[in-house]
């Protein structure tokens, strides 16, 4: 524990959870994109539909799909920015099963083409945690490098990635695989001690299986 799990985070908002939360929710969603966001659904869960357009919630997602931090003073203004900048969004309340109760749904699109779709949760603090990607159960925080290696599930793929981590000397703090079924679609996150260079990922990316890459540090 550090003193910012005390006090909470530097921030902008009145909310550790619902506006520090917001805004982290929003940017790892927009670096996991590994896009510029142009279109976005935003979907309330719980908490978060019920008591969120007072808190800023709204606002603090669209600023961190934005590229924004917790302590930009432009958050209250994150919705006017996004219309200048391209960004067309949509916040709407939603029932989730099982689902913690700050927790926002966001579909994305990038000016690329790429997409992506992600459940996350505000846990406290301004802490947070991914609970999916693309329909598939993942839990991580995003407080360390992480590596999120999308792939078909198929025999070698972690040994390739441990491998590939140990030679530059990288340290996994934690592995964790999911799958939606034998064979089918697969996703390996690695949170680790060290940053990953771009090389490795990039060596990642070219492997027989693998879908797509990303890279998180915060």
């Amino acid at each position: 524990m550090n003193i910012f799990d005390i006090l909470g985070p530097v921030m902008v908002g009145p909310s550790s959870s619902h506006t520090a939360g917001a805004v982290r929710i929003g940017a790892i969603s927009r670096k996991l994109l590994a896009d510029k966001p142009v279109k976005a659904e935003i979907y309330f869960h719980g908490s978060f539909a019920l008591t969120g357009v007072g808190h800023g919630t709204d606002k603090a997602i669209v600023a961190g799909l934005l590229g924004m931090e917790t302590n930009d003073m432009r958050i209250p203004e994150s919705m006017e920015i996004a219309k200048e900048e391209g960004l067309e969004f949509s916040i709407s309340k939603i029932n989730l099963k099982d689902a913690h109760p700050n927790s926002a749904l966001i579909k994305l699109k990038g000016e690329n083409g790429r997409e992506l779709e992600i459940l996350a949760a505000s846990v406290g603090g301004g802490r947070i945690s991914i609970e999916q990607i693309d329909g598939i159960e993942t839990h991580f925080s995003g407080d360390y490098p992480t590596l999120i290696v999308h792939n078909i599930d198929q025999p070698g793929h972690v040994a390739e990635v441990t491998s590939a981590l140990s030679h530059h000397s990288i340290n996994i703090a934690a592995l964790n695989l999911y799958r939606n079924k034998r064979g089918g679609y697969a996703v390996m996150i690695a949170e680790t001690d060290q940053p990953i260079p771009d090389s490795v990922v990039k060596w990642l990316e070219h492997l027989e299986g693998v879908i797509k890459v990303t890279y998180l540090n915060m």
